[in-house]
């Protein structure tokens, strides 16, 4: 009996082929281009092209959601994951952006959540990135800045930047946020607002946060991401042999196995 399309596409999304695994990079490819393309685009005008291009990656967005919505187990947790609460507000920005103001364009950068905290990409990276199962942890980090520092970005360039300024508004609103984010505070560009200083608050507490994190994880001695069967740690050291917490056996998965 030939399989089903719920059947061809659960094991496109979660199987282990090389066909499958071919595939889900293909879609984390395209969702790293789709942010490069929400950041690029952020500071032009509207344009009939750009609104035409901005309705057909939503569409390719819901199209991508409601698949794994459909080969969903349990669709409630689903729903409940992070990345999926930032795709559906992502989906939603994009098939309403060219009917209301370009204001809510920060919330496209939420799409780069997906690029890392989904469990099958993450699966598939370490089996084929020995450079990924050895910086896992860095790597995952960086990507949280990234999120941060652009979704900020879009945000103060939304709300607290002339917008007319394009693309030098763009640039101020990038500068004001790494000047605090790392507290430098240089002084040329200040939020005059309440509402701006709060919000440059939270930049400051969320992103130093953040910043730390990566910080850590670099300097730490790396660890591989592996789950003990006994006791359930999760960090290892990449030639372990034995779970540090329990003693049990550990068998990570390396280059040599399959």
């Amino acid at each position: 009996m030939s399989e089903t399309w719920k059947e061809m596409l659960t094991r496109l999304y979660t199987g282990s082929s090389l066909q499958a695994r071919r595939f889900r990079l293909a879609l984390i490819s395209f969702d790293a281009l789709t942010i490069i393309l929400f950041i690029v685009t952020a500071p032009l005008p509207k344009t009939p092209a750009l609104n035409a291009l901005i309705l057909l990656v939503g569409a390719v967005i819901l199209v991508d959601f409601c698949a794994r919505l459909w080969i969903s187990e349990d669709r409630g947790k689903t729903l409940r994951q992070l990345y999926t609460i930032a795709d559906m507000i992502v989906i939603a920005s994009l098939l309403v952006s060219p009917f209301i103001d370009e204001s809510i364009a920060f919330l496209r950068i939420l799409r780069g959540l997906r690029l890392i905290h989904s469990y099958h990409l993450l699966h598939d990276l370490r089996r084929m990135s020995p450079f990924f199962t050895k910086h896992e942890y860095a790597v995952v980090a960086a990507v949280n800045l990234f999120v941060f520092v652009f979704f900020t970005t879009s945000v103060v360039f939304a709300f607290f930047v002339d917008k007319a300024a394009g693309f030098e508004g763009y640039i101020d609103a990038l500068y004001f946020t790494v000047t605090t984010l790392t507290t430098t505070g240089y002084g040329d560009i200040t939020p005059e607002t309440i509402g701006g200083k709060l919000f440059s608050v939270l930049i400051m507490i969320v992103g130093v946060a953040l910043f730390v994190q990566l910080a850590r994880a670099i300097i730490q001695p790396a660890k591989v991401s592996h789950r003990c069967k006994s006791c359930g740690l999760l960090k290892h050291d990449p030639d372990a042999v034995h779970c540090k917490h329990c003693g049990e056996v550990v068998q990570i998965e390396t280059e040599g196995l399959n």
